[in-house]
Order: structure tokens, then C-alpha cells, then sequence
């Protein structure tokens, strides 16, 4: 076999192949026994047809044409290895030459990687939001968590704002009541906005009993978006207690035995929080910072094909799980069909940029992934998607992507060296210490993901 490379631009080539027809034998052979396998012949037991038979019965042609396409591939795998290339995709192949018993010659157009330069990524300068937990913040923590162990008991008053009222509701449109527009004994909090629109003014300050009407759009059912007439009756008030705010609440709450402590481990662990939110924003802006710093060809064919399936997969998976249509989303998002376009294009093209960039980098820093990281990666990966870590992994094996996630940590580890040898300020002045541990490599691959349009 001889095999030549045309360079068409910087992202695809064309292959010339010329394979010698001896070559071609085996697939001949196979040819003939598959053929063999699925006719009959009068005269002749199955599967012990000659070849001639079958070339007078079938015609010669049927034979090549058998054999040629159980070759291709194999000749195809042959002259990408011998040429050293990075093919993506699938090959665009055109037979040019068939000559029965002397040649086979193909072309093969396919896109490949680019060769990238990655240079000096030691000069990256990024600032960040410093840590600071201020005392209002540990006020508001522990306000949340006095608010989860609120009781609630009856009031025979006027509903105000916080009270939950106990509703039936019904809803007309045009003078009709919906099918889907009843419903009963619906509990809701005054003033948390997790109903319709206007049912708070028209709740606060009816006693049990008391009855209402507002309009407002339906958000939801069979008249999603048309305005209807609620008629609103309230059956109960609830006013909501919350604990005082002593050591006897700290013991209720927490292993603490005081509210101070118990304030004091708010503190420490909403600085943990800030500070992986603050090393998840210098990995997304060094990341930023690198890419612009390397000129990537972009092939043009796997860019149309990544924006046609992140389109899909938010059509019919994302919005289709809660049967929201695209048309609407844009809508709500406040994006034309262009604008949301565009904006995929870009994600695209900086989620393939990523990938090229960061697996250069892997080459070039030699990085490798070791049995615990990936088990970490595949354990996180299933929890992000429901299923259990070893119905994951066995999905992960039948359909053959552990080498997509062996990628998935190896380009994350990439990324922790790139900022581990930037350099990170925050916006105090103060240089970043950012520590290249197994969490952050974790979270710097879920940068990454998040980069490349890969989340789970």
C-alpha cells in the first residue's frame, strides 16, 4: 500500500491511498464466505458455493464491491498512522480507482488536529474577589439555619406577609374554569413569590374563610401564558415561630454546645466557601488568559458538528425534561434565534479550543492520570448524574469512554499547572495561593467541563 498527504488547509487534509489488488485478498475471502452464508444455489450446499458460481450468479461486482468496503477501513487506519495524523471525525472517502485483479485507490478528506504552539504561560497575570466573610454574612448563615427549624401553629387573625395560608384556587379563563386550573389545600408563604403573581396582595389580610379574586398570567397547564381571573379562598393562617437565638438553639442545631461556637463555624466554613468559589474564578480567568494567548485553527465541519449538538441536547433534553420548547426559552431569556445562535458558535468554538489546548498541554508536560484520580473523577461524575457509581462505570465501560474521562481529569490537571505557575492576586493586592491538591485538580477539571460543554 502507498499512501500520500495533501494538506487542504490547517485543519484538513486529503489522503491518496493505492493498495495493490493482492492485497485485497482477505477481504476477498471474507466476501465470498459472507455471500456464501446468505444465498442458495441449486446443486450446491450452503456455504459451499464456489466463487466462480457466485461470480456468474451474483456478478463479480457484488463481490468487490463487498471486499472493498471491508477494507477500507483497515487501509484508511493505515495511511492516518503511517502519516502520523490526528484525525476528528469521520473520513469524507471517494473510490477513484477499482481495477479487478491490479489496484484499489481511494482519497479520504477528514479533518485533523491543528499543531499548536503553546508558549510561555508563566507570564499570566489574573485578579480575583478576595476571601472575606464579614459579620453580616455569619449573621445570614445562621438565619438560614434558624429558619429550618421554624414550627408553625394556627392564628385566628388577618394573614400578613410570612404567614403560610392554607388555599384552594381556581382559575378562569374567558368565563371558563380550566380543567387543569382547580386545585386544593395549597400551602404557601406570604411574600415568597412561589405562586401566581398578585395572590399576596389579594391573601394579606383575609382571615380563615375569607375569600378573593386577582388576576394574573398562568405560568404554567393547558393556558400557560394567558391572563385568568383566580378566585383564591383561604381555609387556614399559620404564623411561623423561630427559635430564639441562645446556646439552647446552637445544642438544637449543630454539635455545638454555644452560639458562639456555633457562629464560629460558620465563619470558617463560609471561608472555605469563598475560597473555592475564589479558585474556581482564577481557573476560569487563566483559562481565559490562555487561550488567547495560542492561535487555533478552527475545523469548521466538528464546529458545525458541536454547535448542532448543543443545540440538541438543550432542545430535546434539557427543555424537553420539563417540556418547555426552545421558541420559549428565548423568549424568557430575552435572546433572538440569531443572538442564540452566535452565542452557541462561541461556546463551541472556545469549548473545542479548550480541549486542543489543554491535551497540547498534557503532551507537552507529560502529565498522567492514576487509578485514584479517576475513580474520584467517575464517583463525582455519577453523583452529578443520578446514577449509581457502579451502574456508571459500567455504563462508562459498555459504551467505551473511559478514555474520554482519563481526558476529562488529564486536561483538569493541566489547567491546575497553568495557574499553578500564573500568577493570581486578589483584589486587595494580596498574591493567591492556590495548592495543587486533589481538590484542586477536581475542580479544575470542572472548569474544564464546564469550558468544553461537558458537565454531566
Amino acid at each position: 500500500m502507498k499512501s500520500a498527504v495533501e494538506t487542504l488547509n490547517p485543519t484538513r487534509v486529503r489522503l491518496t491511498v493505492e493498495v495493490p489488488f493482492e492485497e485485497l485478498k482477505p477481504s476477498l475471502d471474507a466476501a465470498y464466505k459472507k455471500i456464501n452464508q446468505q444465498v442458495t444455489v441449486k446443486g450446491f450446499r450452503q456455504g459451499k458455493i464456489p466463487a466462480r458460481v457466485i461470480d456468474q450468479r451474483f456478478g463479480r461486482g457484488a463481490v468487490l464491491e463487498e471486499a472493498v468496503n471491508d477494507a477500507l477501513p483497515k487501509f484508511y487506519t493505515e495511511a492516518v498512522n503511517e502519516a502520523e495524523l490526528n484525525p476528528l471525525g469521520q473520513p469524507e472517502v471517494d473510490i477513484t480507482e477499482l481495477k479487478d485483479g491490479e489496484l484499489l485507490s481511494f482519497t479520504a478528506e477528514v479533518d485533523i488536529r491543528p499543531a499548536l504552539e503553546i508558549p510561555d504561560y508563566s507570564g499570566i497575570e489574573v485578579t480575583v474577589d478576595a476571601v472575606e466573610v464579614t459579620d453580616e454574612d455569619v449573621e445570614k448563615s445562621v438565619e438560614q439555619l434558624r429558619e429550618r427549624f421554624a414550627t408553625t401553629s394556627p392564628v385566628e387573625r388577618a394573614a400578613a406577609e410570612g404567614d403560610i395560608v392554607t388555599v384552594d384556587l381556581e382559575a378562569k379563563v374567558d368565563g371558563e374554569v380550566l380543567e387543569d386550573g382547580v386545585a386544593a389545600d395549597v400551602d404557601y408563604t406570604i411574600g415568597s413569590g412561589q405562586l401566581l403573581d398578585g395572590i399576596d396582595d389579594a391573601v394579606t389580610g383575609l382571615e380563615a374563610g375569607g375569600s378573593a379574586t386577582f388576576t394574573s398570567e398562568l405560568k404554567g397547564g393547558s393556558a400557560e401564558g394567558k391572563e385568568a381571573e383566580i378566585s383564591v379562598t383561604v381555609k387556614a393562617v399559620k404564623a411561623r415561630e423561630l427559635p430564639a437565638l441562645d446556646d439552647e438553639f446552637a445544642q438544637l442545631a449543630s454539635e455545638f454546645d454555644t452560639l458562639d461556637e456555633l457562629k464560629a463555624d460558620s465563619r470558617k466554613r463560609l471561608e472555605r466557601m469563598k475560597k473555592f468559589d475564589q479558585a474556581t474564578q482564577a481557573q476560569e480567568k487563566v483559562l481565559d488568559e490562555l487561550l488567547k494567548l495560542v492561535e487555533v485553527p478552527m475545523p469548521e465541519k466538528l464546529l458545525a458538528d458541536e454547535v448542532n449538538t448543543r443545540k440538541h441536547n438543550l432542545e430535546h433534553h434539557q427543555l424537553g425534561q420539563i417540556g418547555m420548547t426552545l421558541e420559549k426559552y428565548l423568549e424568557m431569556q430575552g435572546k433572538t434565534a440569531e443572538e442564540f445562535e452566535a452565542e452557541l458558535k462561541e461556546q463551541s468554538e472556545k469549548g473545542i479550543k479548550t480541549q486542543f489546548v489543554l491535551d497540547e498541554i498534557v503532551n507537552k508536560e507529560k502529565v498522567s492520570v492514576g487509578q485514584d484520580e479517576l475513580t474520584e473523577h467517575l464517583m463525582r461524575r455519577a453523583q452529578s448524574s443520578g446514577m449509581a457509581p457502579d451502574q456508571f462505570a459500567q455504563a462508562i465501560v459498555e459504551q467505551g469512554q473511559v478514555p474520554m474521562l482519563v481526558g476529562e481529569v488529564a486536561r483538569g490537571k493541566a489547567l491546575a499547572t497553568v495557574v499553578e505557575a500564573a500568577t493570581v492576586k486578589d483584589s486587595a493586592g494580596e498574591v493567591v495561593n492556590l495548592e495543587d491538591d486533589e481538590d484542586e485538580v477536581e475542580a479544575a477539571t470542572e472548569t474544564v467541563e464546564a469550558a468544553e460543554g461537558t458537565e454531566a
